[in-house]
C-alpha cells in the first residue's frame, strides 16, 4: 500500500512538473492588440522569395514582394562582428554567399558587399529592412549564433520600436524569449520549435527539452510557432492550454485547410495563398 502510494505521488508529481514547464504565459493587453493583426494573416517565411532563389530568401526584393501582396513577412535577424543588425538566417555565409565565414565573426563593411545566391541583392540591415516593408506586420526571428545576446535583443528591440504594433518576435533560444519578458513584456512573444529530431547542432538531452517545449517555464510564450510536422505528446499537452499558434513552413505539397484550421498564423513559402484565410 505504502509502494503505490509513494509511486502514485511520483507520478503526479511528474505531471505537475510537466504541465509546470510547458505552460504558456498570459498576454499583456498590448500583447492581446498585435494578436489581433497577426491572427488569420499569411506570412511570407523570409519574404516572398522564389524557392529557385532568383528573388533571394531574406532579400528587399523578398520584402517588398511580400508588401506588395498584402501578406505578413517571418525574418531573421542576428548580429554582426561590429553589432550591426543584419537579416540573415544562417550563422555562416557559405549557403547564401558561397564565402566560408561566419556571420558574427565578419563585419558589416565586408557583409554589406557580398550578394546573396549569385544575385544582384545585398544582405540587409534590419533597419533597411523594415523602411521596405511599410506598414506590414512582420515575425522577427531572433537567432543566437554565438554573439552577444543580450546585445541581439536590446538593439533589435530599438530598431523594431519604430514599427509600432505590427511586429512580434520569436526565437528557439529561450534566453532570448526570457529577456523580452523581463524587458519588453508587452512585445508578443513566441517559441520557436520542432520534433526533437529535427533540432540541430544540440546535445540529445538539449534536442529533447527544446523539441517538447519544455523550456516553456523561462520564456512563458504568448505563442508556439512549430514546424509543420508531427508533435510530440508534451507538445500537444501544451498546445491544449490555449497558446496562440503559428505553424512553420506551409507548402503547396501540404494540408494548406489544415493548417488554417488548427493554427491562428501561417508562414508559407512557394506560393502564393490570400493574404488573410480568416
Amino acid at each position: 500500500m505504502v509502494w503505490i502510494l509513494i509511486t502514485t505521488g511520483g507520478i503526479l508529481f511528474l505531471i505537475a512538473a510537466v504541465i509546470f514547464c510547458v505552460a504558456p504565459g498570459k498576454m499583456t493587453p498590448e500583447a492581446e492588440k498585435t494578436m489581433q493583426i497577426f491572427k488569420g494573416l499569411n506570412c511570407a517565411h523570409r519574404g516572398l522569395h522564389t524557392e529557385d532563389q532568383q528573388v533571394p530568401e531574406n532579400s528587399i526584393t523578398a520584402f517588398v514582394a511580400a508588401r506588395e501582396g498584402n501578406y505578413g513577412v517571418e525574418l531573421d535577424v542576428q548580429l554582426t562582428k561590429d553589432d550591426k543588425v543584419i537579416v540573415f538566417h544562417d550563422i555562416d555565409l557559405k549557403r547564401a554567399c558561397g564565402v566560408d565565414a561566419l556571420v558574427k565573426d565578419t563585419d558589416w563593411k565586408e557583409l554589406s558587399t557580398l550578394y546573396l545566391f549569385d544575385t544582384q541583392e545585398h544582405i540587409p540591415l534590419l533597419a533597411d529592412a523594415i523602411e521596405a516593408l511599410g506598414d506590414t506586420p512582420v515575425i522577427v526571428e531572433l537567432k543566437y549564433t554565438g554573439a552577444d545576446k543580450k546585445k541581439l535583443c536590446s538593439e533589435t528591440l530599438k530598431i523594431l520600436k519604430s514599427h509600432g504594433k505590427q511586429w512580434c518576435m520569436e526565437s528557439f533560444d529561450p534566453r532570448i524569449c526570457s529577456w523580452f519578458r523581463k524587458n519588453a513584456p508587452d512585445v508578443l512573444r513566441g517559441q520557436l520549435s520542432c520534433p526533437p529530431w529535427e533540432v540541430i547542432g544540440l546535445s540529445k538531452i538539449s534536442k529533447i527539452i527544446l523539441g517538447n517545449l519544455l523550456i516553456n517555464f523561462m520564456s512563458r510564450p504568448h505563442f508556439v510557432a512549430y514546424s509543420n510536422t508531427l508533435r510530440p505528446l508534451i507538445v500537444r499537452l501544451c498546445l491544449s492550454m490555449k497558446p496562440k499558434r503559428m505553424i512553420w513552413p506551409v507548402r503547396p505539397d501540404h494540408d494548406i485547410a489544415l493548417c488554417e484550421k488548427e493554427n491562428d498564423t501561417i508562414i508559407f513559402e512557394y506560393y502564393k495563398p490570400k493574404p488573410r484565410y480568416r
